[in-house]
């Protein structure tokens, strides 16, 4: 039997009715009240999400900015002090390795937030590619990391603390102590709405946790409806939308690749060969992942990576790689298990009323 890890929160989950599954090596939470009924809150109220699983890594030492630059996609060199950056840690033939957030958190000091399942594979990579005489270190187990997203998580938030964070801007952060201890509030997500995600003691998860969740606007959400919630918006999961095998170019992140200056993988990014392209499904029934793609005169293309209902459009949607040749193809056809379903091609996001990016000063 599978031994899993627990996070500061497993016990609180388990003893508030969730119900639970493997997720990145650690017993999680796939839902409590119901995946749309969560989904649904999220978009309307505020909900919050235990993500302790995710790896934390930290970065310091003069150099340690010329030493990252090369092993991230990042362009560090414009990453000021107060906020982080979305990029890639790729191998040498510009494959994916993982996905991930770097804070700059002062000159030549950083924090790197890796996914959970590549914390191990993460570090030792990265250790192994960065120049002598710098200080890198897996802070992971003593982090924890709570999410709270939903129009209301600033208010939510502003109560918590007694003090306002409306001046925070999308994708900046703040080390602060108003709680009482060191803390990271970041104004980010992986739901398109409004939110912030927590970092703090993992000692401290389950008082601010408790705290959260009392509040009447609050409820606690499940892995179940965190996939619903990222699909709509087109963020892609590592393991599915984004591996080893497929570049950022491939991924449509292609957007994310700015730098000028080197870095593993960069010299592999050329060759595209798959393209991955969002579908909408009319009716309920879904794609899953592996099923296979095809065009309409029923010649496969390509496979299904992620897929489901959405809550807040009232039909399937999902991502697939295909043919890069076929990737401005307009219609194909979802071969299921029992049936083959009609997809059409779409822009992204598939959900466009997202809060994320509101102003809040």
């Amino acid at each position: 039997m599978e031994s899993l890890a627990t996070t500061p929160l497993s016990e609180w989950h388990r003893e508030n009715g969730a119900k639970m599954a493997p997720f990145a090596g650690f017993d999680m939470p796939v839902q409590y009240k119901g995946i749309i009924v969560e989904h649904k809150h999220t978009r309307s109220k505020a909900g919050i999400f235990d993500i302790c699983h995710m790896g934390e890594f930290k970065l310091s030492g003069a150099g340690a900015k010329a030493g990252l630059n090369t092993v991230v996609s990042h362009d560090l060199e414009t990453l000021a002090p107060g906020k982080c950056r979305y990029g890639f840690l790729l191998n040498e033939a510009g494959g994916i390795n993982d996905d991930l957030i770097i804070y700059c958190l002062a000159e030549d000091e950083y924090m790197l937030v890796v996914n959970g399942a590549c914390r191990q594979k993460d570090f030792n990579h990265i250790a192994a590619n960065l120049p002598k005489g710098l200080t890198f270190t897996d802070v992971s187990d003593e982090t924890g990391k709570i999410d709270i997203q939903g129009p209301e998580s600033l208010d939510v938030l502003n109560t918590l603390l007694g003090s306002s964070w409306n001046h925070l801007k999308y994708f900046n952060f703040e080390v602060t102590d108003c709680a009482g201890f060191p803390m990271i509030i970041s104004r980010t997500g992986y739901t398109g709405e409004l939110g912030y995600e927590l970092y703090l003691p993992a000692s401290k998860a389950l008082e601010i946790w408790k705290k959260l969740a009392a509040d009447d606007r609050v409820e606690p959400i499940g892995l179940g409806a965190r996939d619903t919630l990222r699909l709509e918006i087109g963020y892609p999961l590592y393991g599915q939308d984004l591996d080893e095998n497929h570049t950022p170019k491939e991924a449509g992140a292609g957007f994310f690749l700015k730098k000028e200056t080197e870095y593993i993988g960069k010299s592999g990014l050329a060759d595209v060969k798959e393209s991955l392209v969002a579908l909408s499904i009319d009716g309920r029934r879904t794609a899953r992942h592996h099923d296979e793609v095809l065009l309409p005169n029923g010649e496969k293309t390509g496979v299904i990576t992620s897929g489901s209902f959405a809550p807040s459009l009232g039909h399937c949607i999902a991502l697939a790689y295909v043919r890069a040749e076929d990737a401005e193809q307009k219609e194909f056809i979802v071969k299921t298990a029992r049936a083959e379903l009609p997809a059409h091609q779409s822009s992204l996001p598939f959900f466009t009323e997202g809060t994320a990016r509101q102003k809040t000063d």
